[in-house]
């Protein structure tokens, strides 16, 4: 009866401590959605770069891990942090030594975005993969199976196979008027022990990173659609898993 007792009284304390630690919900003026966003190139994006007139000039790039790219007449070039215009421009100023006038046009192809674009998501998080993020599994094992390097299921990244505790984190580049229901519906669903509830929200606002809660089980479940909060590029979006 004491054991009983004070197991109940242990959970109660547990229960109060936690709803006592939970960070403020999100609120409409904590979002400032970036009119004015444009996509900037980050490491391992392909460039599809086009030199109108100069076929030989033309070319494809993969951007290296130092944000470099090595293109006709031009060695390690700075690629990461500019938007494809911008790069453009560079591009030209440098082959007008050896080209009159060169008009060049860069597409984007493998979107990867720089970190401070891209929004990550770790904790409880359901076994695949979708919508091409790169991915960290199961912390506990390496690749798709019980042991050794792998790759995860789908979407094309790396990962670290999952586990039976459904940890894991992927990262996505941000895409404009990005929802969290558009995010859930990347990652495939939140795993079987996760408190999408009790989710959290990191943002930077004004230089300074603030925490704020968000009801993910809300928005599945329940169809709450006051729930489906505005993503913004850069937001780390951490799922614990539930108390039993």
């Amino acid at each position: 009866m004491f054991l009983r007792k004070f197991y109940w009284i242990l959970a109660v304390l547990v229960l109060c401590l936690s709803a006592c630690s939970r960070p403020p919900q999100l609120a409409d003026e904590d979002i400032v959605v970036p009119s004015d966003y444009t996509y900037v190139i980050g490491p391992g994006d392909s460039l599809n770069i086009f030199v109108w007139g100069n076929p030989d000039l033309s070319t494809n790039a993969t951007v290296r891990p130092d944000g470099k790219i090595t293109i006709p007449l031009a060695e390690d070039l700075l690629a990461t942090g500019k938007t494809p215009a911008q790069l453009a421009r560079v591009m030209e100023k440098i082959l007008s030594k050896y080209v009159r006038d060169p008009q060049i046009v860069i597409m984007v192809q493998g979107f990867q975005g720089t970190y401070s674009q891209q929004v990550r998501i770790i904790g409880q998080l359901s076994g695949g993969s979708s919508g091409g993020g790169s991915s960290l599994g199961s912390a506990g094992s390496l690749g798709s199976g019980s042991s050794g390097l792998g790759s995860s299921s789908g979407g094309g990244g790396s990962g670290f196979g999952g586990g039976s505790a459904g940890f894991s984190a992927k990262s996505f580049p941000y895409k404009k008027d990005m929802t969290l229901l558009d995010l859930m519906i990347q990652i495939g669903g939140l795993g079987q022990y996760a408190d999408g509830n009790r989710a959290s929200i990191l943002r930077n606002i004004g230089g300074e990173q603030h925490r704020f809660g968000i009801r993910i089980n809300d928005l599945i479940e329940e169809a709450d659609l006051t729930a489906n909060v505005k993503i913004m590029p850069g937001d780390i979006i951490i799922i614990p898993e539930s108390f039993f």
